[in-house]
């Protein structure tokens, strides 16, 4: 893969906070986070990248003009390499530091198979994402590149003298994760980055609408610049990158019984009883059974409304063969759980499942089982942390994860840099 530091405008911090004018991805803004990100700062990064009102693409370009002219954003000295590490705590207490940096790299088709997806998109917000970058003519958040590189070549020969530089930028955003991003300005540098990934493939973990926008708008425009896409790469072999599961929760209102009933079809189930006194412990084991057992064989967890216990499924000899699709689809853990349960047991049509129209995809733990305990859910189905290696066979198969099947945290703030696609 061809990689390129970025003509770099970031923002002029001796006029700016960075931590009130960065936010996460603006698929992730809520409406009512947008008023408060807003609110926080005028010259807050949500002004560009969601814009409010009914002007949006010509607004945002009219905010993103006056912050160059007015020095608010300014452009590097050199073209750079902003180096990234990611700090924060997972729900049970394990502390994390996720590595990676943040570049160009050319833009490439599907079928050249250097550029790997993994989700589908759809046609709304390419269509949206399509209008800003032409009305702004940048990058203004990246996308998520994962790479293998077993030697760790960039994280022993470049980070490393880094990392006790100050930084760049330190951010804490709104999540307690804390960004902390170096430059890489130096040319030999750059070219140990540009070497190591010059022969990889890479995979889009998250990211994928906007990958797709800048290929088309990388057709419509000539501009050399335009050819190449701000991104995030991170190393696959980093046990930093954890890939979190999406949990299905049944909001339909099905009885216990029915549910318990369709499982035992094609599950083994175990049960894990549990009281008040000792409901924390057990569901502690539960999750770590889940996790225990799906090295060996597909297992998920579930929490029924009504029920003081957490069940184990693990999927009977041979199911899978009661299933249509790829082999290499099979071995996926919501691939069995969706053909299996939802569609074939539970009656959800496919269009059901896509609108999520009585059945939500949640990814934090905690919401699947408050879900349960505060009857607002007839079922929540736990599901085992993705694998990697999973995820790179579906791919490199040609086939697609999924909707809503993984979930790469945390995300990349907008607003650490910005891409122009003009000289």
């Amino acid at each position: 893969m061809e990689i390129k530091p970025i003509n770099a405008i970031v923002y002029n911090q001796e006029i700016v906070d960075t931590d009130k004018v960065v936010a996460p991805p603006y698929d992730v803004i809520t409406s009512d986070y947008q008023d408060t990100l807003y609110e926080r700062d005028p010259f807050n990064i949500v002004r560009l990248i969601l814009t409010k009102g009914d002007n949006r693409y010509e607004d945002a370009k009219n905010f993103y003009e006056k912050w160059l002219l007015e020095g608010v954003l300014i452009k590097t000295k050199k073209p750079s390499i902003f180096y990234m590490v990611q700090k924060y705590t997972t729900e049970s207490g394990r502390k994390i530091e996720r590595k990676g940096f943040i570049a160009r790299n050319k833009i490439e088709s599907f079928e050249s198979k250097k550029v790997l997806p993994h989700e589908y998109t759809m046609g709304g917000p390419k269509a949206d994402r399509l209008k800003l970058t032409k009305a702004i003519k940048a990058n203004l958040s990246q996308i998520f590149m994962v790479y293998s590189d077993p030697e760790m070549t960039i994280e022993n020969k470049v980070a490393e003298k880094y990392l006790s530089q100050k930084p760049f930028i330190d951010v804490v955003d709104d999540n307690n994760v804390e960004h902390i991003v170096y430059l890489i300005d130096d040319e030999n540098d750059i070219k140990i980055i540009q070497d190591t990934l010059s022969d990889k493939t890479l995979l889009i973990a998250d990211g994928h609408h906007r990958y797709e926008t800048a290929m088309n708008y990388s057709k419509e425009c000539d501009d050399p610049e335009a050819q190449y896409v701000m991104s995030y790469f991170t190393n696959s072999e980093d046990d930093n990158l954890i890939i979190f599961p999406t949990h299905r929760i049944i909001t339909k209102d099905i009885s216990p019984k029915d549910i318990k009933a369709a499982v035992e079809k094609y599950y083994d189930i175990e049960k894990l009883p549990f009281d008040d006194t000792n409901k924390d412990e057990v569901k502690k084991e539960f999750l770590e059974m889940i996790e225990i057992s799906n090295k060996q064989k597909i297992t998920t967890g579930l929490y029924l409304k009504g029920e003081r216990a957490f069940y184990i499924l693990k999927l009977k000899d041979k199911m899978t063969d009661l299933i249509d699709a790829p082999d290499v689809l099979k071995k996926l853990d919501l691939v069995v759980l969706h053909e299996l349960i939802i569609t074939k047991e539970l009656n959800y049509t496919k269009e059901e499942q896509m609108a999520q129209d009585g059945i939500k995809y949640i990814k934090q733990e905690f919401e699947a089982f408050d879900a349960i305990d505060n009857n607002k859910a007839s079922a929540s189905f736990i599901m085992a942390y993705p694998k990697m290696k999973d995820i790179k066979d579906v791919s490199s198969n040609g086939y697609r994860m999924p909707q809503k099947s993984t979930y790469f945290y945390p995300k990349l703030l907008s607003g650490i840099v910005i891409n122009p696609l003009h000289k």
